[in-house]
């Protein structure tokens, strides 16, 4: 079985911040990351999701034209998820030429099936300044939940998708007026309700494995009918119609930007000797596993699988791991509120693995989390600091000190017939089906109560205390210890990239195939690479800075005064 992981096109419209990390990216980073590393071919694929009402206003308020608007998103983007250690194996951009083609050829087919139909639509007119208010130009009282700051596209508060007429209250965005009224409007529509029977049959049997919050909810959208979508506006930025009498119409975001999966896709194997179609996105032997947020699930659990199918320009997903989301300090995120911490300047101070740690217990794959200062400094000094930088440095530390010219294979054989490595490889096999299942947040709590494992293996034999009395016997301890280091950094090879290869580069040249061979509890290779005795090449130091409590005091200080 091959892999095709995606990540929701982040919308080029401003800074990324520790709630789309946690509740996306990272997630998707780690799954990718444990695939390749078991060995199964797999490829990650994102980028800049960079059309839409909302990217248009803020290009004109900073007097930017849409094109370099959305480029120098992207480059933050992608500068961003360089610092964080998350890999793609290609991100690009919808504002694409490549993007456009592959999109032509989706709505093509749908046309031509007769999925895309044209009709009168209701839409909002500003007498005051007579423009049409698609989307995000228009923001009123959800008529769901009553939040006073619903857009026309969708309520931010309950995530219903809004029909802009139903608006109690509605105001322009661009001029501020009240005075509107509905007009009626020609539009071209993605025709769901024809496809509702196949998609019912598709999802019931597709979503057993999916995640409860997310199948309720597709259920209760989906079970009666299906709603048909406006595909089109009337804007000047975006892929235009390919119809004669669309001209001036372009294409809407929701309906381009999943696309981008595929035609990103298409580009990366572009110089290769692999299809994008037969060899991945028609393939029966390709799982397709898109990472979201609870906000994109309409988009990916009924739109695109709808286009996919109806299409048949691609099999739709299979897995659909959406969480729901991080607040900061209990609160949304919010830049305009002054609520939100800078990513960018909290991984220049703090580091890659203490950012990765922290936001990986924050993954909120059933429930909302919450970032919070004081939870960060405790989840690295108390758990990671104290279990595993201080097994591995005291562990390392001893062995250095005492055995600088190696320890023989003998003391490290001996581990390979006790009762502790047949309970090693039970855990790191229940480590590796837990992230198959992409429970990514349960496997580093396993992964952690196995460093705890580690941790008292060790000092239940003292070796400091052995040594004195039996320099073999400490020298076993040691080296069965060492095991578990090595074991530990394999292991979060995933999750911890600088900490894992800190730790490995103790032990001198370890191959990807040894790597591979502790990751997946086989440890075929590593016992000849044991057997031959182990000298450490490197004298070890700190793995794990601690934070400094009265920084963090400084810092909540500073998001108090922002907001």
């Amino acid at each position: 079985m091959k892999h095709l992981v995606t990540s929701a096109l982040p919308y080029a419209n401003g800074p990324i911040h520790f709630g789309h990390i946690a509740g996306v990216y990272l997630p998707a980073d780690i799954y990718t990351k444990h695939l390749k590393l078991k060995g199964e071919k797999c490829i990650h694929i994102s980028g800049s999701d960079e059309h839409g009402v909302a990217i248009m206003q803020n290009a004109q308020k900073a007097k930017k034209t849409y094109q370099k608007y959305v480029d120098k998103w992207h480059e933050s983007h992608s500068k961003l998820f360089d610092s964080y250690g998350i890999k793609f194996d290609f991100f690009g951009q919808t504002s694409s030429e490549y993007h456009a083609e592959e999109v032509l050829i989706w709505f093509d087919e749908l046309y031509k099936k007769g999925f895309i139909e044209k009709r009168a639509e209701e839409q909002l007119q500003c007498q005051s300044c007579s423009n049409y208010l698609p989307d995000r130009y228009v923001e009123g009282e959800c008529y769901v939940c009553h939040y006073p700051e619903a857009r026309g596209d969708e309520c931010p508060d309950c995530g219903t998708w809004i029909d802009a007429v139903k608006l109690i209250n509605p105001v322009c965005k661009f001029c501020g007026s009240k005075e509107i009224e509905v007009k009626s409007v020609d539009q071209w529509y993605l025709a769901l309700s024809k496809f509702h029977k196949e998609y019912r049959e598709w999802f019931e049997g597709q979503s057993k494995e999916w995640r409860k919050t997310v199948t309720s909810f597709v259920d209760s959208l989906t079970k009666k009918e299906m709603v048909d979508r406006a595909i089109t506006r009337d804007l000047d930025w975006g892929i235009d119609v390919p119809l004669d009498e669309a001209k001036g119409k372009k294409l809407y975001v929701w309906f381009d930007a999943p696309i981008g999966y595929v035609s990103n896709t298409k580009e990366f194997l572009k110089d290769s000797n692999e299809d994008y179609m037969k060899d991945w996105w028609q393939a029966d032997d390709v799982a397709i596993t898109n990472f979201i947020g609870k906000d994109n699930i309409i988009f990916h659990a009924i739109i695109f699988p709808m286009m996919s199918l109806a299409s048949g320009r691609a099999h739709a997903v299979t897995n659909l791991p959406a969480n729901q989301y991080v607040n900061l300090e209990g609160k949304q995120f919010s830049k305009s509120k002054g609520w939100y911490i800078e990513a960018d300047k909290a991984v220049n101070e703090f580091g890659v693995d203490a950012l990765r740690y922290y936001l990986t217990t924050l993954i909120p794959e059933t429930n909302d989390s919450s970032f919070t200062w004081e939870g960060f400094e405790a989840k690295i000094n108390n758990e990671l600091a104290n279990n595993i930088g201080n097994f591995v440095n005291r562990c390392m530390t001893f062995f250095y000190k005492n055995w600088n010219d190696g320890i023989a294979g003998e003391k490290y054989k001996t581990f390979f017939e006790t009762d502790d490595f047949k309970e090693l490889q039970k855990q790191i096999k229940t480590i590796n089906e837990t992230l198959d299942r992409v429970q990514i947040k349960k496997a580093l709590e396993q992964i952690m109560a196995l460093g705890q494992t580690a941790n008292t293996f060790f000092s239940d034999r003292a070796p400091w205390a052995q040594i004195k009395e039996d320099d073999d016997a400490a020298a076993t301890t040691i080296a069965h210890s060492s095991i578990y280091a090595l074991s530990l950094a394999c292991l979060f090879k995933p999750y911890l990239p600088v900490l894992s290869g800190k730790i490995i580069e103790y032990f001198g040249d370890v191959s990807d195939e040894l790597i591979q061979d502790i990751y997946t509890g086989e440890f075929k290779l590593a016992q000849e690479y044991f057997a031959s005795g182990v000298q450490l090449v490197k004298k070890p130091k700190g793995l794990v800075k601690k934070v400094d409590a009265d920084r963090i005091k400084e810092l909540k200080a500073e998001l108090t005064q922002k907001s």
